[in-house]
């Protein structure tokens, strides 16, 4: 089946099997590897893109249920070499280490501020509770997420 949609504000269009996840389309067909693949089962949360404006576990949908929607990968996020103001306070923070996790928690990260740019800690920690990392203890996550929000309210 023949599928067209815009990922990361350009048009692409592909032939996935019936039954190719959204992730492995975005990195087997159109090469865009930022989107890491953990649990397959949709528990660790590194897949995670944004899907017509929500966030979604790429490893749980399939490509074709994505056709003519609007997706946005990791690599949609910074603009000429420059980092999204979100990755520079994650970048700031230091809040990662190893950097598996990475794409997961900022498309969710993304997504929460979309819709609640001045989000509290409170806010940040429930957003963020279905993405697991193994090296942070999370509060530099937080704390970054929490920078994001502060400088994006001081615009």
């Amino acid at each position: 089946m023949d599928i067209t949609l815009r990922i990361n504000g350009a048009m692409c269009t592909g032939s996935p099997e019936a039954r190719k996840t959204l992730a492995d389309f975005l990195r087997d067909d159109l090469d865009l590897t930022g989107t890491h693949v953990g649990c397959e089962h949709g528990v660790c949360g590194a897949c995670t893109v944004i899907v017509d404006g929500r966030p979604v576990r790429s490893c749980l949908m399939l490509a074709v249920q994505a056709a003519g929607s609007e997706v946005t990968t990791i690599e949609g996020l910074a603009a000429d070499d420059e980092l999204s103001p979100l990755q520079q306070a994650l970048w700031d923070s230091h809040s990662f280490q190893c950097g598996f996790c990475t794409p997961g928690f900022v498309m969710q990260a993304v997504a929460l501020l979309a819709e609640h740019p001045d989000a509290d800690e409170a806010q940040i920690r429930e957003a963020l509770s279905g993405n697991i990392c193994r090296c942070t203890g999370y509060q530099s996550i937080i704390d970054g997420v929490l920078l994001a929000a502060e400088r994006t309210s001081e615009r």
